[in-house]
């Protein structure tokens, strides 16, 4: 499978890996499957740090960086379809990341895997629920 990561299940999976259904747990763990990540989930979680709703050990660019040094994962390009498919895509609310992200998820084919219930009523792509 081709997992693309919601912010939030990217930060479970490395801060509080209990909050993850024990399938999707499994399913991140397992080397047949390719995780990816979007542009976008860095910028989202310099924006939670700011704001206060994640605390990390370190600076967030500097927890960034590491993380993605150690983690084996694909990044999904933000191009401009992607930057389309955000418009277009059918969600009941604006958020720039939920667009993106469901617009890469879309554009790469891939299943998003995510606990937001806007994201997993969508029909538009495919979801793993977290």
């Amino acid at each position: 499978m081709k997992l693309l990561l919601d912010t939030h299940v990217l930060l479970w999976s490395l801060l509080e890996p209990d909050r993850l259904k024990e399938d999707v747990a499994f399913e991140l763990n397992n080397p047949s499957n390719d995780i990816w990540l979007s542009l976008i989930t860095s910028w989202e979680i310099m924006i939670l740090v700011e704001k206060g709703r994640v605390i990390l050990n370190q600076p967030p660019q500097t927890w960034i960086r590491s993380i993605f040094e150690k983690m084996p994962f694909k990044q999904a390009m933000i191009n401009h379809e992607v930057a389309i498919q955000s418009r277009l895509v059918d969600l009941p609310h604006q958020d720039p990341a939920d667009r993106f992200l469901a617009a890469t998820a879309m554009v790469y084919d891939l299943i998003l895997v995510t606990a937001d219930p806007r994201l997993l009523s969508s029909k538009q792509f495919s979801v793993l629920p977290a």
